[in-house]
């Protein structure tokens, strides 16, 4: 259950964002947003569970009755209509429409499946449903203390964890293998789980940005090791790459990864309140550009950061969203050469009323194992 200060503080977001929409209603289904909301996490399955808050501030939902006691713990306030699977869930559906009355009603577009979407248009008939995805979602873009504590934690413990599996990496070791020590690692030191299944390539095979791991490509001395994963803590996600060698590292593969983390250093230094995504996409991107590695440039600097591993806002060319204190953010420049190598360096970054600092703080240094 949230803290009822900081449940009122995220729902007057949520009114902002509705604002925004011109909605009157928005119906919530499990996942980022409505964890944020809430505190409690429900899984997407087939019995629809959905949240709808008006902007008058009442709380209406549709819950399986089996959700009932945990429910009703974390969101007593909310007036809920509960159904059992032997009944089915259409009648609970007209039951919160009556509750609520007519409505102009906006859904997460990316997140609300096709049945649940239906449900609501029978229920709501002549109702206009439209997509309030990016309005909803954009209550999340800032995030407040307890927020910056749990990715905090998350990233702690995800690079105490990739620092324990690199002392035990060498030459032979299997990209799976590195995986499953990894992934033990991160649960050994206070994970809830991994944020996303990770990405552990070598060799020629680093140059694919999402690759999958192998049990038969195996770690090879003077060759690449990309290694882009996160611990997930209390519903937050870390997400950190770095790229390490093998017994040594050729001298051309040392230019470009020089080349990345000369682009990862700018982006550290550059990020303020006020610069746009697209502004500073083209300048960490252009200082590869400008160190003779223009056709290796395949994707832009980064992403949000929170409860998704991938959110708002995209830091790519294009998006004129400015930072703002409290955005978090990856840096994450790459350089990749099919055949040959790949090298990502990505930090999580928090904007800060002066400028931004990382949020991460594992070496960027050209590193040597095994």
């Amino acid at each position: 259950m949230i803290d009822p200060t900081l449940a009122s503080q995220r729902q007057s977001r949520l009114f902002a964002a509705m604002d925004e929409a011109g909605i009157d209603v928005a119906a919530i289904v499990p996942g980022p947003n409505f964890y944020f909301l809430t505190g409690v996490q429900f899984g997407l399955m087939e019995r629809p569970t959905v949240l709808l808050v008006s902007r008058s501030g009442t709380g209406h939902a549709v819950i399986p009755l089996l959700e009932r006691s945990r429910w009703q713990a974390a969101a007593p306030d909310v007036e809920t209509v509960y159904w059992q699977d032997s009944d089915g869930y259409r009648d609970a559906f007209r039951t919160v429409a009556e509750l609520v009355g007519p409505a102009r009603i906006g859904v997460e577009g990316q997140r609300m499946r096709f049945f649940e979407a239906q449900a609501l248009r029978e229920a709501f008939a002549g109702a206009a449903i439209i997509d309030a995805h990016a309005a909803i979602s954009r209550m999340r873009l800032h995030k407040d203390a307890a927020e910056i504590a749990a990715l905090s934690k998350a990233i702690a413990i995800s690079e105490a964890a990739l620092a324990d599996t690199l002392a035990r990496a060498g030459a032979g070791m299997s990209e799976t293998e590195f995986r499953k020590i990894l992934l033990a690692a991160m649960l050994e030191h206070g994970a809830d789980g991994p944020s996303f299944e990770p990405i552990v390539l070598s060799g020629p095979a680093s140059a694919d940005p999402h690759g999958t791991p192998s049990p038969e490509r195996r770690l090879e001395k003077g060759q690449p090791l990309l290694v882009d994963y996160g611990a997930a803590f209390a519903g937050y996600a870390a997400d950190i790459t770095r790229t390490v060698f093998v017994g040594h590292a050729q001298a051309e593969h040392r230019d470009i990864y020089e080349a990345v983390r000369g682009a990862n250093a700018l982006g550290h230094q550059i990020a303020r309140p006020g610069m746009t995504m697209d502004e500073y996409d083209r300048r960490v991107t252009q200082a590869m550009r400008d160190a003779g590695f223009a056709d290796l440039v395949v994707h832009k600097t980064g992403h949000g950061l929170g409860l998704e591993v991938h959110e708002a806002p995209q830091v790519m060319i294009g998006n004129g969203q400015a930072m703002e204190p409290g955005i978090v953010f990856t840096l994450e420049p790459g350089l990749y050469r099919p055949g040959d190598i790949g090298v990502r360096i990505e930090d999580d970054m928090l904007v800060t009323e002066g400028g931004a600092r990382a949020l991460t703080g594992f070496d960027r240094s050209l590193t040597v194992i095994g």
